[in-house]
């Protein structure tokens, strides 16, 4: 039967399909923005002072207080704030890796017209706008440490504030980074410096996590002791490298934003160096600290430095199936979450080792 249909009846089937296809993703559009209406009046009539008020009772409470900023809390805050660290870099990376980096094309509205993403930003502009709200998450996480830090006491709260507080300035540096990226048209390097920022903050914050458990330190082998600094700096630079090597390769965030220009191959090349250095010494520390037989003895040191070397030997996995594949979104975005977790477990044996 289909034999029969001529070219210009399949040409004008295809039309009407092409038209049923467009009208039903302006329902949907319509329909989105009509719910997105209904829910905004009903927050703003009921939700947010709702919110508003439960939240200045709780608070202004004694009962409310304790809940909040009680010293029973404080690891729970700790581990937060290194959790949410590491996921905004999983979620930014989603948002470059989609090409959504200018979903909402300005700074800090979504629009010039718009707080929000508007439908004709389509779903890059709610993978943009989503990323965005995650940083009021990342700043009451914030505020919540840093008021228990505070409350803690003179004595117990040694080593805790300047952590406590950085993490939190750190993320309104980290919202100027990211709005001057989308004003420069997703910059390159301006875009690595986001990065930047938050293998900082992944580091302080597990510098934070540290001294909220007052982990004893213990004598270490002399070997350990001095290589460590060495595998912490090295390791550090192989991520600087990174960041040069995202900014040359082919997801730039938006299919009209500029790479830095420099060749891809080479720098992967100078990118992988530090990296296997930095590997080679994490397994020299590993079976320094396992001549220690007593299995008591230094165990958290040790654990620190397997899941060290077990995470730089995925990082070499995905670093060279990636190059070996064309660099696919999904390996890159594994090696971004990789990045992060080095971040951290980098400092943190640092800290075993080093730490007094």
């Amino acid at each position: 039967m289909g034999a029969n249909i001529s070219s210009a009846q399949r040409l004008e089937l295809a039309a009407v399909r092409q038209h049923s296809r467009t009208w039903k993703t302006t329902c949907f559009w319509v329909f989105l923005e009509d719910c997105c209406a209904k829910l905004e009046k009903l927050a703003n009539r009921y939700i947010w002072p709702s919110v508003y008020l439960w939240a200045v009772c709780l608070a202004s409470t004694t009962k409310g207080t304790m809940f909040l900023f009680s010293e029973a809390r404080i690891r729970l805050y700790g581990w937060l704030s290194l959790v949410s660290q590491i996921l905004i870099v999983v979620t930014g990376g989603a948002v470059r890796l989609t090409g959504s980096g200018l979903g909402c094309p300005t700074w800090p509205k979504c629009t010039n017209e718009s707080l929000v993403t508007v439908p004709e930003q389509g779903i890059h502009g709610i993978i943009e706008f989503a990323n965005r709200l995650l940083t009021f998450v990342l700043v009451i996480i914030a505020l919540l440490t840093f008021i228990t830090v505070i409350r803690l006491g003179k004595q117990k709260r040694i080593g805790l504030v300047w952590p406590a507080l950085s993490v939190g300035l750190g993320i309104f540096a980290q919202a100027v980074v990211g709005g001057i990226s989308v004003l420069t048209n997703l910059n390159p390097w301006v875009v690595g410096m986001h990065f930047v920022i938050s293998a900082a903050l992944i580091a302080i914050a597990s510098i934070l996590l540290w001294r909220i458990y007052a982990v004893q330190h213990e004598p270490v082998p002399y070997r350990a002791y001095v290589l460590a600094p060495w595998n912490f700096a090295i390791g550090m630079i192989t991520l600087l490298i990174g960041v040069v090597v995202t900014g040359a390769g082919p997801h730039a965030g938006d299919a009209n934003a500029p790479r830095n220009g420099l060749e891809l191959e080479a720098l992967q090349h100078y990118h992988s160096y530090p990296a296997y250095v930095t590997l080679a010494l994490s397994v020299v520390i590993f079976f320094v600290l396992q001549k220690i037989k007593d299995a008591e003895v230094l165990k958290l040191h040790k654990q620190i430095s397997l899941w060290l070397v077990i995470a730089l030997v995925m990082q070499a996995i995905l670093g060279i199936a990636q190059s070996r594949l064309g660099v696919p979104p999904l390996l890159v975005g594994l090696h971004m979450l990789g990045a992060s977790l080095l971040a951290s477990l980098l400092t943190f044996q640092l800290l075993s080792i080093r730490a007094k």
